[in-house]
């Protein structure tokens, strides 16, 4: 399940990532902002309590064709019917995620360095998420940052399969990660951060959106 468009403007997202205000409204506001698909994140819980979240938000999602991916928690995203399942380097290996994952269900996976690509080689992955980009505080256990020659070089390695990029993205720096070639932005405290999340949303894809059109153009 390939659709790089899916991916353009991609919100991660928990509770605790919404600056004290619901997560149904961040989302609600995010999506009527323009992201395209939302990862639930949520380390700390269980997986009923995942999934009864998630199928929550799906609710809110299904209406306007956004996917719901849930992060790290297979019983969660299998229980709720989210559209797929994201994984980390340290967490459910890829190959089993997909051999668990239902029919249909796209698999995400976290690439840190240029050598994580050897667990994305089989096949299993539909989409990469690289980075962190930037150094970024809303991941305690983050990797080292990339940089955007570290991603630019990473991209380049698996030009066929679609990628998001994500760790310490904003509106200012927007513009040079997309240049790298990937096919979208993950982002968090960005928009559920922000003190206007539809407006940063908004923000957010238009600048997704105009490299996209000029990539197209120099093709």
């Amino acid at each position: 399940m390939r659709l790089p468009e899916d991916l353009r403007v991609y919100l991660v997202i928990g509770e605790a990532d919404c600056a004290g205000r619901p997560i149904d409204w961040v989302v609600a506001e995010a999506v009527a902002g323009g992201v395209t698909a939302v990862q639930l994140r949520e380390k700390a819980r269980s997986s009923a309590e995942v999934a009864a979240l998630a199928s929550r938000l799906r609710r809110q999602l299904d209406p306007a064709g956004v996917p719901l991916i849930v992060n790290d928690d297979l019983e969660a995203a299998i229980a709720c019917e989210a559209a797929g399942l994201h994984v980390g380097q340290d967490d459910l290996p890829a190959e089993e995620a997909r051999r668990r994952l239902p029919a249909g269900r796209r698999l995400g996976l976290s690439i840190t360095r240029l050598e994580d690509l050897e667990s994305a080689r089989s096949g299993q992955a539909d989409h990469l998420g690289i980075g962190p980009v930037f150094a970024t505080k809303t991941k305690a256990d983050a990797a080292p940052a990339l940089g955007l020659a570290g991603l630019t070089r990473i991209r380049a390695a698996r030009p066929l399969v679609p990628a998001i990029a994500i760790g310490g993205i904003t509106l200012r720096n927007a513009r040079d990660v997309m240049e790298s070639g990937v096919d979208g932005l993950a982002v968090i405290s960005a928009i559920a951060g922000a003190q206007r999340p539809r407006q940063a949303a908004t923000e957010l894809r238009a600048i997704v959106e105009a490299v996209l059109r000029e990539r197209e153009r120099g093709q």
